[in-house]
């Protein structure tokens, strides 16, 4: 959670009471003898209220779930200094202050007791009236979590318990007694990750946990705990530990130079928004028109028009685990360095499908560039986008091949992904454990329309979370829920080449 996202809860029967006291104080009877001397501004009487904006052990109502109860132990850390009090939560509706001395507080063994002197104002007059009246009688406090813990209780009740808050900065007057959007925000993800840890069915002892969304930039926990050097402990339950981050450490991470390519690009990628379905394809393109005689019928086209490419959505998923002494003694930022190297495992994933795939397509076996020009110019329809992918045998063989004139077969292209291309049509470059030479002397390729060969059907994107486990560790996850099917056979050949 970051730093401005803030949490705000209701406190019912909060003991909201408006007592008065005259300004004068306990003023003896001499100098009530001169009252007469003195103005009505002084005589008037100070609008004091009073009651707890926070009751420990009380628990909320249901906020999703879970409820709620405020520990003891959440305000023994929190600077009271700077709290203020407004109305509902209205930072334009300022009633008193810490700073000020017009708002004092107390942390008893009941909860956060208040008393506030009111300004003279239109709208602070308005709500002592209703107060001494009866009519509102709520408090709601808006706060930054520090630690927080879950329970499932025999009877199946979730319990959340605030153990700590980072910061208390309001507390307000409400008029509405219940939960909802006009005086609560309630924040649900570290409930969301115990949820998801435990399946709702073990009960689990208090356990401290963040769930993060790549979806969200957020600032993690442990992150604002390394970077502040242990000033900021939001959501980490090593409450006692100190960061200790050594300044010999170099400060960058060394990554081994390999080529990164997606062949994904390539391929016609769809966004499905289910986990199995049918993506049509159209395959009229050699239908004809019957003649038709003057008022005939007119005929059925003789042509499927559509042809459906079935997917079905599966999930590949990976984690990696990180020590807490790792991530305190690194001076780089760790968690983006892991964030790159789980991209890479998406993109290797997706390369590693599509190569599958189009390896299964009709194989043909040639003994040179004559072979290669009659796929292209014969077996592969004229219409398609034709590129051709190799391996790193295939394209030392192709780059060494010359025509009779002497000059080399492959031609410089700026366009292409190899800066190649073969007979006007570019050149994918790939690494031999991607797409392995079946034996020495033997080049595989890949020619066609890969768009017009591959679909991907893309569920989600790449999703990571960031959870604590029992181990003093740290834990990155990547989840990727797709399918590869191929749109259309004819599309593509899969060659292997063996020279005379």
């Amino acid at each position: 959670m970051t730093t401005e996202e803030k949490e705000k809860r209701l406190t019912e029967n909060a003991d909201l009471e408006a007592p008065t006291k005259a300004q004068t104080g306990e003023a003896g009877s001499e100098n009530a003898q001169n009252d007469d001397t003195k103005s009505d501004d002084t005589k008037q009487e100070e609008k004091v209220i009073s009651g707890y904006a926070i009751k420990f052990g009380t628990p909320s109502k249901d906020l999703g779930g879970f409820v709620e109860v405020i520990t003891p132990e959440a305000l023994k850390e929190v600077d009271l200094s700077n709290v203020i009090m407004l109305h509902g939560h209205d930072y334009g509706k300022p009633l008193a202050s810490v700073k000020a001395g017009t708002l004092k507080l107390e942390v008893d063994e009941i909860g956060l007791h208040f008393e506030a002197t009111l300004q003279d104002t239109t709208y602070a007059s308005d709500i002592y009236k209703n107060i001494e009246a009866g009519i509102v009688d709520s408090m709601s406090f808006g706060f930054e979590i520090g630690i927080d813990s879950f329970d499932k209780k025999e009877d199946g009740i979730v319990t959340r318990s605030i153990e700590k808050m980072n910061a208390l900065h309001e507390i307000s007057i409400v008029t509405i007694p219940a939960y909802n959007e006009s005086n609560v925000k309630v924040n649900t993800r570290s409930y969301e990750a115990w949820a998801n840890q435990n399946n709702n069915t073990k009960e689990v002892d208090n356990m401290a946990k963040t769930l993060l969304n790549n979806e969200k930039t957020e600032t993690r926990s442990f992150e604002q705990y390394i970077r502040s050097q242990g000033q900021v402990r939001d959501g980490l339950t090593t409450v006692n530990a100190d960061v200790v981050i050594p300044k010999d450490v170099i400060g960058e991470v060394f990554d081994l130079k390999r080529q990164r390519y997606n062949l994904a690009q390539y391929a016609t990628v769809k966004e499905v928004s289910n986990g199995q379905g049918k993506y049509p394809v159209a395959t009229n393109q050699e239908a004809t028109l019957a003649t038709k005689a003057e008022l005939a019928l007119i005929s059925d086209v003789e042509a499927e028009m559509f042809t459906p490419v079935e997917y079905k959505v599966e999930t590949r998923a990976g984690k990696i685990a990180l020590s807490n002494e790792v991530v305190e003694d690194a001076a780089v930022d760790i968690v983006a360095e892991v964030k790159t190297q789980l991209e890479k495992l998406v993109e290797n994933t997706d390369n590693a499908n599509i190569i599958a795939k189009l390896k299964a397509f009709t194989k043909v076996t040639g003994t040179g560039l004559d072979d290669l020009k009659k796929v292209s110019n014969v077996t592969l329809d004229p219409a398609l986008s034709k590129t051709t992918i190799v391996n790193q045998d295939s394209f030392n063989y192709l780059d060494t091949l010359k025509d009779a004139d002497g000059r080399y077969i492959l031609q410089p292209d700026v366009t292409a992904p190899s800066g190649y291309s073969l007979f006007g049509n570019p050149v994918v470059v790939v690494s031999n454990k991607l797409l392995p030479s079946p034996k020495a002397g033997t080049y595989p390729m890949i020619m066609g329309d890969i768009a017009q060969a591959i679909f991907v059907a893309r569920r989600n994107q790449v999703t990571t979370q960031w959870e604590q486990f029992d181990y003093y560790s740290q834990g990155l996850a990547v989840i990727v829920r797709n399918d590869y099917q191929v749109i259309d056979a004819d599309a593509a050949r899969y060659i292997e080449i063996i020279p005379a």
